[in-house]
């Protein structure tokens, strides 16, 4: 039987941990199968308050996995492939275990979409991302290019031509999902070209380990071509990792976790922090913050138990 368990180890997992660990609640965190969230992935962090010359990602959730270790936190490598809440104590599938806990913590995340090219996927962290906020201001005046054409693509289209020179926008298609004002706010930028009709089939150079160009289809005339560019952002949405709780948790019609307000969800005693609940900021330092606030929920809740 444990008092808390938190399922993630991100940002906002590890900080979860921190606050319950020091609260003496000796939590249990299971990993999950992308250990550290989307940081693991992510190279330089420079927006995280407190270092001021920036911290590497792995390094950064690292640093929070030992710090909330030291306070008595456990941690355990695996991931949670079924969850009955029906009833407290909850039961948790850890790998082939059954375990219960008191409260539970959801900080499992969201996955971004990503093209699945291999060449993609080995240059993610070096000038491929999902994330402009995170990783713009690494390309001033550079060729920058983006995929996408929902409302999430022409904002992160919008706020990259304050550092690049210049920004292609590739849709597949030649309609938009975007709504009206995001679509004109990027046609009147001139900053933004849009490439329609046209996929990415392949980044380069793997080989230098750095995005030098990618070779692009135009879907209409089967043509392909090659354009050189320094950043490749991919938005075209993100997966959040909440399969094993659809029909007991609120969700979105995207799977994202619905709060009934603070850190609460539709169960008493379960928690959301981060990523699986958050469509909106998804930032190392936001799901730090719900993870803290996950955590002092749950604590004040055992403390009304006597627990």
């Amino acid at each position: 039987m444990h008092n808390v368990v938190i399922i993630g180890s991100g940002c906002a997992g590890n900080t979860a941990a921190v606050y319950a660990a020091r609260a003496a609640l000796k939590p249990l965190v299971v990993k999950g199968l992308e250990a550290g969230g989307q940081l693991s992935i992510t190279s330089e962090v420079e927006n995280f308050p407190g270092f001021p010359m920036g911290i590497m990602g792995p390094e950064l959730v690292e640093n929070m996995k030992v710090q909330a270790e030291r306070f008595g936190a456990l941690y355990y490598d695996g991931e949670v492939t079924e969850a009955d809440l029906s009833n407290r104590p909850f039961r948790l599938k850890i790998n082939d275990d059954w375990i219960e806990t008191r409260t539970l913590i959801v900080a499992s995340g969201a996955k971004a979409r990503w093209l699945d090219l291999p060449s993609e996927q080995r240059l993610i962290g070096k000038g491929v991302s999902s994330c402009a906020t995170c990783d713009g201001f690494f390309y001033k005046n550079q060729e920058i290019m983006v995929v996408g054409g929902g409302d999430s693509a022409m904002e992160e289209a919008n706020f990259l031509t304050r550092f690049g020179r210049r920004v292609a926008l590739v849709h597949r298609r030649d309609s938009f999902r975007a709504s009206k004002i995001m679509y004109d706010r990027a046609k009147a930028n001139p900053k933004i070209e849009f490439i329609l009709n046209t996929e990415v089939r392949e980044v380069f150079n793997v080989e230098k380990g750095i995005v030098t160009a990618v070779r692009l289809k135009n879907l209409e005339t089967g043509e392909t071509f090659l354009r050189e560019v320094d950043g490749l952002f991919v938005a075209i949405g993100h997966i959040p990792n909440t399969k094993i709780f659809r029909g007991q948790l609120d969700l979105d019609p995207e799977g994202y976790i619905v709060s009934h307000g603070g850190a609460r969800t539709n169960i008493h005693g379960v928690f959301h922090a981060g990523d699986v609940q958050d469509r909106i900021y998804r930032q190392a330092i936001t799901a730090a913050g719900a993870g803290c606030m996950a955590a002092i929920e749950a604590e004040r809740l055992l403390e009304e138990e006597g627990h």
